[in-house]
């Protein structure tokens, strides 16, 4: 398939699921009684950890697991003592399950139609990343089997699931790595849809609505609180997971670009099964090669006592430098894999000479490992076990390319591209917490739920249009920024048209965060006193985003804020005196044009008010005092 072409995606198979991880607003984490909140400030106190990997009860290892395992990472906790307990540091058996979390689950599901388990049983799920301390995160279903409905379809909600956040990554240095346990624990909803989403603009439409659906109760609001996983895989393909998908516009492209990522790995495949290729196991020492070598990255690790190792690959010469995706080629996979242990990045026959590997080099190395046409060669310089097991996994993933597309867990990238994490979970790494009874939920306690559920965001934004009269575009935003309730509040509380209430929550409020402004000091009652200065005629509406900036950056009430920004309104008795004024000084005109004088007196009364006066009322007092000359 020409790429230039549009891409066919139902002749291509695309099948997609979503996972959606969202953080839930309680009081306390799911396990313990610490709070839910992040912190900046210094550990009180750190916690080491070395994790391996472990058999399940069928006696499998997890693949994703092992390949952590061989990195030989250790972890590094920061603790705090009013954000974390023993329970983060493993030191202390799990409390009893959050009520209020598992109350959460329950609404969600009944809002997405689906089936709730009779009992909520708390499972194990091995991850030794070093994201949770003990190797395993705590998860366990709530339901299974609903659905949601899209402009596009049907689409199946197959499970939700209450499981523990994971830890805050903070760096790596030196084979250690530095996690903060404040996040660890804190009640996360994680949401599975089935394959049934086949096209880039729908899974858009899912993330969206399904992001709707979870801000209608108690959840996490701002960065990192909600986090989308894309499934993908075509026909003759294979399912990759995209971690960390943050832009939903951004979506559409990210799919597009792994459909084309995957195919051109089959040609690829193609190509390599064409050309007999093969990948041979042998791992050479190209030290004598690189003695006298100009390359500084090469130089810095031989004088480190390190190693400059190498692989054949049969069959393989111009295909690893063949783009996948915009600036991302074939040799950027292999790198992702080598990186995973540790070394910088991976040299090869399609990319070089250059970065100071001279051709003598070249031709010195493909003499010593009898390169061939097509052969080519992937050369690594680093300590040698890091570059050994570095080239192991390129050997490794090098094989799979004759296989066609792996099954992989990738990173989402800002640009919409993707880069390689881990290989996918397999099923062999989930076990029954033992420390955890399971947790009855019983049709009494279902049926108060279903009895008392949140509106939808669309049943909302429907209500509000016709209640209230707000466009289309007003009632969108609203319900998207979750300001309904306080607009409502608003509105009973004041005189002013819904129109007025609703714009400064719905556009003037962003437009105020975006300026880098504290609009957590705009509470409920700051806008009642802001419109009601409108509602007495103290204030313009136009006045509105001038004085909720002004709050913002001084504290100060708005009336305050009118008074010290001038924007006050001129009294009915004020305005009538400048009127007259300004009348009485051209008594001339007034003869002269009769009632044509209307217009530039008008004018000229206006600029003299500065807009702090109602257009109405300077009206009539201007067309009164005329008509006094004119008897």
């Amino acid at each position: 398939m020409d790429m230039d072409e549009k891409i066919n995606y139902n002749e291509l198979g695309l099948m997609m699921g979503l996972e959606i991880h969202q953080q839930l607003n309680t009081k306390t984490k799911l396990f313990c009684p610490c709070e839910c909140e992040l912190t900046d400030k210094k550990p009180n106190y750190r916690v080491l950890r070395y994790l391996r990997p472990t058999q399940s009860e069928l006696g499998k290892i997890d693949r994703a697991a092992f390949e952590e395992s061989r990195r030989k990472l250790t972890f590094l906790y920061d603790a705090y003592p009013e954000h974390t307990c023993l329970v983060e540091a493993d030191d202390e058996p799990p409390h009893p399950l959050n009520q209020e979390a598992l109350e959460i689950g329950l609404i969600i599901a009944s809002l997405l139609n689906m089936q709730v388990v009779d009992e909520f049983h708390t499972m194990r799920k091995q991850v030794i990343d070093g994201s949770n301390t003990g190797g395993f995160q705590r998860t366990g279903l709530v339901a299974s089997n609903g659905y949601l409905d899209t402009p596009y379809g049907r689409v199946v909600i197959e499970n939700l699931c209450l499981e523990e956040d994971a830890a805050r990554r903070m760096g790596q240095r030196k084979g250690k790595v530095e996690f903060r346990l404040d996040r660890l624990g804190i009640p996360l909803l994680e949401i599975t849809t089935d394959p049934s989403i086949h096209r880039p603009e729908q899974v858009r439409e899912v993330a969206y609505q399904l992001g709707q659906v979870l801000r209608s109760t108690k959840v996490k609001r701002g960065l990192g609180t909600i986090r989308q996983d894309l499934n993908i895989s075509i026909r003759d393909g294979a399912r990759v997971e995209i971690k960390g998908v943050q832009d939903l516009d951004a979506m559409p492209l990210m799919v597009e670009n792994e459909v084309k990522r995957q195919l051109k790995l089959l040609e690829i495949r193609g190509k390599l099964l064409e050309r007999k290729a093969e990948v041979e196991e042998e791992i050479y020492d190209l030290e004598e090669i690189f003695k006298e070598t100009e390359s500084k990255i090469i130089q810095k690790a031989l004088k480190k006592d390190g190693k400059v190792l190498a692989i054949k690959l049969v069959g393989f010469r111009g295909l690893i430098g063949k783009e996948l995706q915009p600036n991302r080629r074939f040799g950027t996979e292999l790198a992702g894999y080598a990186k995973k242990m540790g070394v910088a990045g991976i040299f090869h026959t399609d990319e070089l000479p250059a970065y100071g590997i001279l051709q003598e080099e070249v031709e010195g190395i493909n003499k010593l490992m009898e390169i061939g046409e097509y052969d080519a060669f992937i050369l690594v310089a680093d300590e040698e076990e890091k570059a050994r097991n570095a080239l192991e996994e390129v050997q490794r993933r090098a094989g799979m390319s004759m296989k066609g597309v792996p099954e992989e867990t990738r990173k989402a990238l800002d640009d919409a591209n993707t880069e390689y994490l881990r290989p996918l979970p397999t099923a062999s790494r989930m076990y029954v917490e033992t420390d955890i009874p399971a947790q009855v939920i019983s049709k009494e306690r279902l049926d108060h739920v279903k009895a008392n559920l949140p509106e939808l965001p669309e049943e909302k934004k429907s209500r509000i249009i016709e209640e209230y009269g707000l466009s289309e575009d007003l009632a969108t935003a609203l319900v998207k920024r979750d300001q309904v309730s306080k607009f409502e509040e608003i509105t009973h509380d004041t005189n002013v048209s819904p129109t007025t209430a609703a714009t400064p929550l719905a556009y003037t409020e962003p437009d105020l965060r975006r300026d880098g402004c504290d609009v957590s000091v705009l509470t409920t009652q700051t806008y009642i006193d802001t419109l009601k200065l409108v509602d007495g005629n103290q204030i313009t509406a136009a006045s509105i985003p001038k004085v909720l900036r002004g709050v913002c950056e001084t504290g100060n009430s708005p009336l305050i804020v009118s008074k010290e920004l001038d924007l006050l309104m001129f009294s009915e008795d004020d305005v009538k005196g400048i009127v007259k004024g300004i009348v009485s000084s051209n008594v001339e005109m007034i003869k002269e044009r009769g009632q044509a004088v209307m217009g530039p007196l008008m004018g000229k009364a206006m600029k003299e008010l500065k807009g702090k006066a109602d257009g109405k009322l300077v009206n009539k007092f201007v067309k009164e005092e005329i008509e006094n000359y004119l008897k």
